[in-house]
């Protein structure tokens, strides 16, 4: 199962979805990981409250890149309020593979930036509870 899992992380990787620049945005957030030296921005439009469209954009590892593939096919259409509450928990879950702790904030900048942009709060996602 856990090569099923890095199947798909790589084909996030290779073909990442949602990845560019929207150029009419309502929030936006720029975040690097120092251990790594990771890099995502994000653009999002918000109709509803909820979002309506979403891009990223930056380097960094697979893990950092597939995060944020990922990430961004869940966020799209949900509400504004419950994306800015998700933990390290939701993203680590999506991943669906285990993530040693050297890896763990490669698989949360997605989020980090996502929740950044939402809140104007950049600290990295707590764990569930915390």
């Amino acid at each position: 199962m856990d090569d099923l899992y890095r199947d798909f992380i790589l084909e996030h990787y290779k073909r990442p979805r949602n990845f560019g620049e929207l150029p009419e945005h309502d929030h936006d957030a720029h975040e690097v990981n120092p251990l790594c030296g990771d890099e995502l921005g994000v653009q999002i439009v918000i109709a509803d409250g909820r979002i309506a469209d979403l891009r990223f954009q930056g380097h960094g590892c697979a893990i950092s890149q597939a995060a944020a593939s990922m990430a961004s096919e869940e966020l799209i259409g949900m509400e504004v309020d419950e994306a800015a509450t998700l933990d390290a928990g939701w993203m680590l879950e999506l991943l669906g593979i285990p993530v040693s702790a050297t890896r763990r904030k490669c698989a949360l900048l997605s989020l980090k930036v996502v929740r950044h942009a939402l809140t104007g709060e950049g600290s990295w996602p707590g764990d569930p509870g915390n």
